[in-house]
């Protein structure tokens, strides 16, 4: 675990120490939990960004075989 320096307002402190002692915890631990959730965030967001982007990305091509017609005979010779 890597250490880092965090500066907060006078709110944002008495806010984490009284979640802090609420909660059991300590306030590194809050800011890590918190910190985790938005990469969390960040990721999903990126991800479906990424999906929508790429979505119907091979529509118009006509170059690739018919996929039905593939799953089709594959159905046929499993059943």
């Amino acid at each position: 675990m890597a250490r880092a320096q965090v500066y907060l307002t006078s709110e944002e402190r008495a806010g984490l120490e009284f979640l802090a002692k609420n909660k059991g915890g300590k306030i590194s631990e809050l800011i890590r939990v918190a910190v985790g959730r938005l990469f969390e965030q960040s990721l999903s967001a990126r991800r479906d960004s990424v999906l929508k982007a790429t979505a119907g990305l091979w529509k118009d091509r006509n170059d690739l075989p018919d996929f039905e017609a593939i799953r089709s005979e594959r159905d046929r010779s499993m059943g």
